[in-house]
């Protein structure tokens, strides 16, 4: 297998400690010693229990010696999003509110990510609350973007995405309310994705019917995507809209053919929002990678300017339903932003959120039609590319003046209120080496579809194969 466990795929990684040829300790101690050189620069993994990691190694090891049924991820570590319950662990979400806070039980995820063989080592740095595209917060501080320190990692699974990118990580766990999976995947050249409302179930924190936030993979490539999704997803009768599927479709090798897909492209959704020239000229470039695969491609985009307003009234319903209680308590030590986005979801009435869910089953007769005629839709994830560290958020694009916090996040968020899946894949570069994402679109619960047109732009360009130089790779794999 590869010298560098640490940039093996996690598919290799997981064969290699099933057929013994590499010991689970082995390859946690490959990453924990990464995670000790690399993380004191980005700030990426918290809540570090290193010392446990290695305990739960060893039984891994002494599981496969005694000819034990052992699941996918044997032996793997992981680091859960923290903003999700990992047993044992603490779970502040970014928030002085809960920062003595310890779990008791797993999330669902993390009990299947547990029961499938992965051992839990600690937690990825997020926003608080996950509220923003920028990992900081007042507990754990900021985490940095590897291939420029001073710059965002996105989020608010930044913590995830850095974490992965630096090699600390095989893969992780995400989420994505407004873009959390797909942000952080363009800011750090991996791979993130919005997966189906229903996709991955999730308990115990409530399975609306209708919601915006969903859970995700993140991962250095399309395969390891698909070989975390095969066991991420699948039904759970504790979440009423999980979908039935089973994830095992996710372990399909992928064998769609190029030269019969329908792209539609657009930079900027047809105006609806502004857009960094330079965001726009790679995703121009970009196309004539679909185009030399043989893809029909064509410039062409749904009208979607009804998902704003689906989309912030959902988000403000769902954080005042989701942090009330914690609200109340410490509303004086949560950050300006969180604040203004809970007393948006206080003001909401009734006819707003049934205008909203209205509106979003227009948008979806709307998307249902559109992907008729296509098979994919591709923007850029982010309207601009990672900005300064000490910004909360960009305050104007091309001019153009930002109202709030979350307002250049659109390109993604338009999106997130149509509950279509989205692969957010390495796209390549600006012209001073910060990392660009391309956002793949597809037809509703098409998420294994949408891993394979991924899977062929991945295999044409390598984007995703540039890792940033503290990651202490070979020059000839790490970023200029």
């Amino acid at each position: 297998m590869n010298e560098n466990k640490c940039y093996s795929t996690a598919r290799d990684l997981a064969k290699s400690i099933q057929s013994r040829e590499v010991s689970a300790r082995e390859v946690m101690e490959a990453h924990l010693k990464q995670i000790e050189r690399v993380n004191p620069k980005v700030n990426a993994i918290v809540s570090l229990n290193d010392e446990q990691a290695l305990i739960e190694a060893d039984k891994a090891d002494k599981a496969l010696a005694s000819g034990k049924k052992t699941g996918p991820f044997h032996g793997l570590p992981i680091a859960i999003k923290d903003t999700h319950n990992a047993r044992g662990f603490p779970m502040t979400s970014g928030s002085l509110a809960l920062k003595d806070n310890i779990s008791t039980e797993d999330d669902l995820l993390v009990e299947r990510l547990r029961k499938a063989g992965a051992i839990v080592i600690g937690k990825t740095n997020v926003p608080e609350f996950g509220a923003g595209a920028h990992t900081f917060n007042e507990v754990f501080g900021v985490t940095r973007n590897p291939y420029d320190l001073n710059r965002t990692a996105g989020g608010s699974s930044g913590g995830a995405a850095v974490a992965v990118t630096c090699g600390m990580l095989p893969f992780a766990d995400g989420s994505d309310m407004g873009g959390s999976c797909r942000f952080p995947a363009a800011f750090n050249n991996v791979v993130g994705m919005r997966t189906s409302p229903g996709r991955v179930p999730t308990y115990p924190k409530p399975a609306l019917f209708s919601p915006l936030a969903t859970q995700g993979p993140i991962s250095r490539n399309v395969e390891d995507a698909a070989f975390m999704m095969s066991v991420m997803s699948g039904p759970d009768s504790r979440s009423p809209i999980s979908i039935e599927e089973s994830g095992e479709q996710f372990l399909r090798p992928f064998s769609r053919k190029a030269n019969d897909l329908r792209i539609a492209w657009s930079a900027d959704l047809g105006g609806a929002f502004p857009i960094d020239s330079e965001i726009r000229s790679n995703i121009e470039e970009q196309m004539k990678v679909f185009s030399d695969l043989g893809c029909q491609v064509e410039e062409a985009s749904p009208e979607l300017s009804e998902a704003d307003e689906v989309f912030h009234i959902f988000r403000a319903w769902e954080f005042e339903m989701s942090h009330k209680e914690l609200f109340e308590r410490y509303q004086e030590v949560m950050k300006p932003s969180f604040i203004w986005n809970f007393n948006k979801g206080r003001e909401l009435r009734g006819v707003d959120i049934g205008r909203a869910e209205r509106l979003r089953n227009e948008l979806y007769h709307r998307m249902r039609v559109f992907f008729q005629q296509y098979d994919a839709l591709i923007l850029p994830v982010s309207q601009v590319p990672p900005f300064e560290v000490d910004q909360e958020a960009p305050h104007q694009i091309n001019g153009v003046r930002m109202e709030n916090y979350i307002d250049w996040m659109r390109s993604s968020y338009y999106i997130s209120a149509l509950g279509n899946p989205a692969l957010s894949i390495p796209g390549g570069f600006t012209s001073d080496g910060l990392p660009i994402g391309l956002q793949i679109v597809g037809p509703h619960r098409a998420d294994y579809n949408v891993l394979q047109i991924g899977y062929l732009f991945e295999q044409a360009t390598k984007h995703g194969d540039k890792r940033p130089k503290i990651s202490g790779l070979h020059e000839s794999q790490i970023s200029d």
